[in-house]
């Protein structure tokens, strides 16, 4: 006999730094995700791109003088994951 197992979709988990890195998006114009963090250090590049692997925060555009920074904004699954908690 067979058994059927239902598999569900698995939701990526949000850590402390991510969730704090794109709550500062939500009260910014149209959901600008930050470079710097509130101490003046620069957001790790593997936060960002964990972050835009999951869905939760986009490209916005590239910066002609500084190509290597990620310039992001908030997503609407980025707005559900910080609703979820």
């Amino acid at each position: 006999m067979s058994e059927t197992i239902e598999k569900r979709p698995v939701r990526p988990s949000l850590s402390g730094v991510q969730r704090r890195y794109l709550e500062r998006g939500l009260s910014q114009p149209g959901g600008k995700l930050p470079l710097f963090d509130k101490d003046g250090q620069r957001i790790k590049d593997q936060t960002i791109k964990a972050c835009i692997k999951n869905g939760w925060a986009e490209r916005w555009y590239n910066n002609p003088i500084k190509p290597d920074w990620l310039i992001c904004k908030l997503t609407a699954a980025g707005r559900d994951v910080l609703k979820a908690k």
